[in-house]
C-alpha cells in the first residue's frame, strides 16, 4: 500500500522547516537477506526508538525496520508541543475507565512529559526543552469549564504546576483578540521533534540497536518467531515484534487498523520574526493550542520563526496549497500578520482514535502495538516505547493499563473510517464557528 501522498518523495524527509535544519544526513542501509534479533521494532518514530533503546539496555538485541527515513513521519514534523495528560481529560477518563485507572493513567501522563524532558536533556541528544504551554479558549463559554479543570486537578490529583487565565491575563501572553481565558501548565512545553527523533536514534546506534532505513515491511506472518517479509527480498525473524506505525500502519495489522484513523495535519513557518516583536505574538517562548476541534497550535522556533498548525484532512490526500490552507487559520487568530512572509509548509500524518486515547494491542502474544496518539504523541509516543520494553520483560502493568482504556472500532472498518469521519469532521468545523 502506497503511504506517501503529494508531499512527501520516497527516501526523502518532507520540505519542512525542521529537514531543512536536520534532514541532510546520509541514509542508513537497508535490511538484506536475512535477519535475526530478539526484538524487531517496525517505524522509527518515537515510539519505534525508545522502544528499541529501553530494550537494548535491558539486554536484548533489536533492530528497527523503517520504510524511510527516521522521523520521517509524524514525529519528526509535528508541532513539537509536549502536553502533560491525554487528549481528554480527567473527568471524562473517570467515568470512562473509573477512577483508579484514571489516576494512574495521570501518573503515567506526568511520566511522559518527564521522559521526554530526560531525554532531550541527554548529551548525545542535545534538545532544548522550552517550558510553558497555554491552552486558549475561542469561547467565552469555555472559560469557566477550563478553571474548573484547574481547580480539580488540584484537588483530586495534587497538581500545581497549572494555573487559570482570565482574558486580561490571556491577551497579554497570546497577542490576539480571539481568546478569552484559558490555563498555564509551566511543566508541559514543547521542543524541536525531528532534532529530538534524530537524537534518540543516535543515542539507540551508540547502544548498538540496528536500523534500517528503505525498508517497509509487507507482511506479519505471527508464529513463536515471527517472521516480516519486507519490500525488497529482506526476511527479519525475532521472538518479538513491536509495531510503532501510528499513521503509517496502512493494512499492514487489519486488527489495530479497525480502531486508528490516519488523519493529516498542517503547519507552516514564517520569516524569523525580532526577538521584540515575538514578544507580542506569544509572550516568554511558551506554546499555545486552542479549544477548537480542529486545533489550532503554534509555538516559536530557535531562531524565531512562528510555527503555526492548523487544518486537516482525511486518508492520505494533501491540499495542493499547504501554505493558504494554514494561512487562514493563522490569520483568524493573528490578523496582524496578514503581510508576514511563509518560509515552509508541510504536512504529515497522525493517528487518531474514536475515543482519542491510544490504542495498546496485543496483536498475538508475542506482537505488540502503540499508536492512535491522536495529537499527544510528543509525550505518549516517547515513554511508549518505555512501556513496551516493560511488557517484552515480563512487566506488562503499564502495557495491560493502557490497553485496558477502551478504543471503539471505527464504523464500517479501514474502508469506509474516512468518509464518515470526513463528515464528523466538518460538523465540528462548522460547530467551531458558532
Amino acid at each position: 500500500m502506497d503511504l506517501l501522498t503529494a508531499n512527501d518523495a520516497p527516501g526523502a524527509y518532507p520540505p519542512s522547516f525542521y529537514a531543512a535544519k536536520w534532514g541532510h544526513l546520509p541514509p542508513l542501509p537497508p535490511a538484506e537477506g536475512d535477519v535475526r534479533a530478539d526484538v524487531a521494532v517496525v517505524g522509527a518514530g518515537f515510539t519505534g526508538l525508545t522502544t528499541a533503546l529501553h530494550l537494548t539496555r535491558r539486554g536484548y538485541s533489536v533492530v528497527v525496520l523503517e520504510a524511510q527515513r527516521v522521523g520521517f513521519g509524524a514525529s519528526g514534523r509535528n508541532g513539537g508541543q509536549v502536553g502533560i495528560g491525554h487528549r481528554v481529560e480527567q473527568d471524562v477518563l473517570e467515568e470512562m475507565v473509573g477512577d483508579d485507572d484514571a489516576r494512574a493513567l495521570w501518573a503515567l501522563a506526568r511520566q511522559s512529559v518527564a521522559a521526554v524532558k530526560r531525554l532531550a536533556a541527554h548529551p548525545d541528544v542535545g534538545v532544548t526543552y522550552h517550558p510553558g504551554l497555554i491552552h486558549a479558549d475561542h469561547k467565552r463559554a469555555f472559560v469557566r469549564d477550563s478553571h474548573a479543570y484547574v481547580d480539580r486537578l488540584r484537588a483530586t490529583y495534587g497538581y500545581q504546576d497549572m494555573v487559570p487565565l482570565d482574558r486580561d491575563e490571556i491577551r497579554e501572553m497570546v497577542g490576539s483578540p480571539g481568546y478569552y481565558g484559558g490555563t498555564l501548565d509551566s511543566r508541559s512545553g514543547h521542543i524541536d521533534p525531528l532534532a529530538f527523533a534524530l537524537g534518540v536514534s543516535r543515542l539507540v546506534q551508540e547502544a548498538g540497536v540496528r536500523v534500517f532505513e528503505g525498508t517497509r515491511v509487507q507482511a506479519v506472518q505471527p508464529g513463536s518467531e515471527v517472521t516480516l517479509v519486507c519490500e525488497g527480498g529482506a526476511v527479519v525473524r525475532a521472538p518479538w515484534v513491536v509495531l510503532a506505525c501510528n499513521g503509517y500502519l496502512g493494512g499492514l495489522e487489519p486488527s489495530v487498523a479497525r480502531h486508528v484513523m490516519p488523519i493529516n495535519n498542517f503547519v507552516v513557518a514564517t520569516e524569523p520574526f525580532a526577538e521584540e516583536d515575538r514578544e507580542g505574538i506569544i509572550a516568554a517562548n511558551r506554546a499555545v493550542a486552542d479549544s477548537r476541534f480542529v486545533v489550532n497550535y503554534f509555538r516559536f522556533s530557535e531562531d524565531g520563526r512562528l510555527l503555526f498548525g492548523g487544518g486537516e484532512s482525511y486518508g492520505y490526500r494533501f491540499p495542493k496549497d499547504i501554505a493558504a490552507t494554514v494561512r487562514r487559520p493563522m490569520l483568524r487568530v493573528f490578523p496582524q500578520l496578514a503581510e508576514v512572509k511563509i518560509d515552509f509548509a508541510w504536512g504529515g500524518t497522525l493517528a487518531i482514535t474514536r475515543s482519542r486515547m491510544p490504542h495498546f494491542e496485543r496483536v498475538a502474544g508475542n506482537i505488540l502495538s502503540m499508536s492512535g496518539y491522536s495529537g499527544h504523541g510528543v509525550a505518549l509516543g516517547t515513554i511508549a516505547g518505555e512501556i513496551a520494553a516493560e511488557a517484552i520483560a515480563g512487566q506488562a502493568e503499564r502495557f495491560d493499563l493502557m490497553a485496558r482504556v477502551p478504543t471503539p472500532p471505527f464504523p464500517g472498518g479501514a474502508v469506509l473510517r474516512s468518509p464518515l469521519l470526513a463528515l464528523a469532521m466538518v460538523w465540528f468545523a462548522l460547530r467551531d464557528r458558532l
